[in-house]
């Protein structure tokens, strides 16, 4: 399969076979060789196969090999010309996500109290593998209908939270109904709770700031001591993408597709199984809007114990969350028209430009925030989203991996990763040592990169760039 270089960092896969629209990967040169020997670039040919696929089957910076869709990978489909949604294109952490807090405590105040404030976090924040809440399972239906208005009117987090989260904190058209039994079960003692792999809570501070007018908009100075929380839908989503890759794969033949990977089954949006999937990820994002809402209390709540002063003392304001694996109805330009299509975004970030209507009032001039964690030993970003976006209004949604977990445990023990980053002043919690290796820094891509590509692409413009002081980790 040939790659073509069709601009300074966008290269072409040709539309051939049964390939419907052509292949487009945002890169630069190094992180195409990466891609390529990852065999991503396959993966984004195989979604350009999509029934009712418009526009190119698009790849982020930071892509690299997943299930049916690379990571990275964005699709939008045609709703009144057959397009079709594929749970493969959301992925199985269903609405993963970052939350980003701002502070009022400086990078010294923090050295002050860092032991402290990492005794509350790593006391607090419930995380790893299986069952782990702070929040009531009693709470699970509420939360799957209503997200994080459920968990904020049970007492967690504050009402301005809402205002800054996508969506505000509520996916509309939730169907509770769809969610299967097991799924539930996996969920109902989990809201609240960090989950394994490379999801995680990190303590950062405002290293660079790029774009000061968006930044004090955002409310982000350097020298702050920021919260960045990453994690998702936890055993319910993947419970409830199982369930439904299931199902789909068992109707395509009925509906007449036929693609080249089982694993992107799909079914068209307007059909029964469609319409099921959509409310049953919808619910599922709730489930992880309340998820990461629940962990910004709980993260607010330990600075307070830490330093010894009340909540509202911290200073500690939502500058936005933000999803990066689902599937949505959005209107956008299509070949000189407007058209409703579904985009799926896996493990690639919205970016609204500046003006949109679904952005909050008092962030609508600057465009969307867009989060862009990198790795627990370098950096993290915060981007703004611009308009004229050639990616269905999609950003990269991290470092990506450029090591598997397997290669990246050989490499090092976790004690030896933990050693490593407590030298470089990174306070480390991790709830496994011995997992720690497999999200080692050098696992993952080089995000500075990763965000000049989006630059130079025009994807979305840096605002921040934040590195870690300490980190709680699945």
């Amino acid at each position: 399969m040939a790659l073509r270089r069709v601009s300074d960092v966008v290269w072409e896969i040709e539309a051939s076979g049964g390939m419907r629209v052509p292949g487009r990967i945002f890169a630069s040169e190094p992180l195409i060789v990466a891609a390529a020997e990852d065999r991503a670039p396959q993966q984004v040919a195989n979604v350009a196969h999509l029934p009712g696929i418009v526009g190119a089957s698009l790849a982020m910076p930071d892509i690299h090999w997943g299930y049916g869709f690379p990571i990275g990978g964005v699709a939008a489909t045609d709703i009144d010309a057959g397009g079709v949604v594929s749970p493969g294109g959301v992925g199985f952490d269903i609405c993963c996500g970052v939350r980003l807090l701002a502070s009022r405590f400086t990078a010294e105040d923090f050295a002050g109290r860092r032991d402290e404030v990492m005794g509350e976090l790593d006391r607090r924040i419930p995380r790893g593998l299986g069952e782990g809440s702070v929040a009531a399972g009693r709470l699970l239906d509420d939360v799957l209908e209503r997200g994080a208005a459920a968990v904020l009117d049970a007492g967690y987090g504050e009402p301005a939270d809402l205002t800054r989260c996508e969506e505000h904190g509520t996916s509309q058209g939730a169907d509770p109904g769809a969610i299967g039994d097991l799924a539930r079960r996996r969920g109902a003692r989990q809201v609240g709770s960090l989950g394994a792999g490379n999801h995680f809570l990190e303590v950062q501070v405002v290293d660079r700031i790029e774009d000061a007018a968006i930044a004090a908009i955002y409310g982000l100075e350097e020298g702050m001591i920021t919260v960045m929380i990453h994690c998702g839908s936890r055993g319910l989503g993947h419970q409830t993408c199982t369930d439904f890759l299931k199902v789909m794969g068992d109707a395509m033949h009925r509906y007449g597709i036929d693609l080249p990977d089982r694993q992107l089954a799909a079914v068209p949006v307007g059909s029964k199984e469609g319409r099921r999937y959509l409310g049953a990820m919808t619910a599922a994002a709730n489930f992880a809007w309340a998820n990461r809402h629940v962990l910004a209390h709980e993260a607010r709540r330990s600075f307070s114990l830490g330093f010894g002063v009340p909540v509202a003392a911290t200073g500690m304001r939502l500058v936005y969350d933000v999803a990066h694996n689902l599937a949505k109805i959005e209107t956008h330009d299509v070949a000189g028209r407007r058209r409703e299509v579904c985009v799926h975004r896996k493990g690639a970030t919205r970016a609204f430009g500046p003006g949109h209507p679904d952005l909050p009032e008092d962030l609508r001039e600057a465009g969307q925030p867009v989060l862009v964690p990198g790795s627990m030993g370098t950096a993290s970003w915060v981007l703004a989203g611009v308009g004229g976006n050639p990616a269905f209004a999609s950003a990269a949604h991290g470092a990506g991996r450029v090591m598997s977990r397997k290669a990246a445990r050989k490499r090092e023990s976790g004690a030896e990763v933990r050693s490593d980053l407590e030298r470089h002043g990174v306070a480390v919690r991790p709830g496994s040592v011995r997992l720690l290796s497999e999200e080692a820094p050098y696992a993952y891509k080089d995000v500075d990169e990763v965000v000049d590509v989006c630059r130079r692409a025009e994807l979305a413009r840096p605002v921040a760039r934040l590195v870690p002081v300490g980190v709680v980790k699945g």
